[in-house]
């Protein structure tokens, strides 16, 4: 069994991407759980249907559950299907 991702606040600042490839936009704050997400303008609406992004939580960021991430590396978040 592959263990899931877990951020932390060594992951703000990161970009993040969906499993197809896509910009989704970039970590803002990293709190117990997940994180808050800055998404990229350009594929904003989009992104919040298929995320299930509803209202904001704060400022245009939106919540990123650790269970949607798939693996970290240096530089990008990558979240599952």
């Amino acid at each position: 069994m592959t263990e899931k991702a877990v951020l932390t606040e060594a992951d703000e600042g990161k970009l993040v991407m969906s499993a197809r490839g896509n910009d989704v936009g970039r970590i803002v704050r990293v709190t117990p759980g997940g994180a808050y997400v800055n998404p990229d303008s350009e594929f904003r609406d989009t992104l919040l249907d298929k995320l299930g992004w509803g209202d904001p939580r704060e400022q245009n960021t939106y919540r990123l559950d650790n269970k949607r991430v798939e693996r970290v590396t240096d530089a990008t978040v990558y979240l599952i299907h």
